[in-house]
């Protein structure tokens, strides 16, 4: 018998490399007017709660990600994880967004995010299944390396056909 290899540790190892390896190879500068700018990185810690679409079943749980500026005011790049439970069903799931970047005011920035997740269930049939997430990401920023965040999200996962559903993470902000 075959034993079935797990690549999502390579997946998410890959994309941290890639998410700030790539900047400092373009010879980005952190200098600038943005307010986080001047950060290496910005982690969020924060939670979820998410609606499974039509059935209306709720989960809830914990998200941490990693996001980095790769083309200032054009794209950043945000590695995330999260865990999430409900109705007998917990799963990790972790996503790369790509970022467009609004300055709406020096606290205050928006982005529309979109990229591809990898959902691993961890209940008995367990398994790990491709998707795609689309969120609209809003940062406050009252001081220069503490914020919070805001993200009302959509994503399908494809497990046993498209499932979808709707989702809000929201956290602390905090600039390296």
């Amino acid at each position: 018998m075959r034993r079935r290899q797990n690549k999502f540790p390579a997946l998410i190892l890959g994309a941290v490399l890639l998410t700030f390896g790539t900047s400092q190879a373009l010879g980005q500068s952190d200098a600038g007017s943005d307010p986080h700018e001047d950060h290496w990185a910005v982690l969020e810690v924060g939670g979820v709660a998410a609606v499974e679409l039509p059935d209306g079943s709720g989960h809830f749980g914990g998200s941490v990600a990693v996001e980095k500026t790769l083309i200032e005011k054009w794209l950043e790049l945000e590695l995330g994880i999260s865990a999430t439970s409900g109705h007998g069903e917990s799963e990790l799931a972790a996503s790369l967004l790509f970022k467009k970047p609004w300055q709406i005011s020096p606290k205050v920035e928006f982005m529309i995010d979109v990229g591809p997740e990898l959902s691993h269930a961890l209940n008995a049939d367990g398994g790990t299944s491709p998707g795609i997430a689309a969120v609209l990401d809003f940062m406050f920023w009252p001081s220069k390396n503490v914020g919070w965040y805001l993200e009302p999200g959509y994503e399908v996962v494809f497990r046993h056909g498209a499932n979808s559903s709707v989702n809000v993470v929201g956290g602390l902000l905090i600039g390296f």
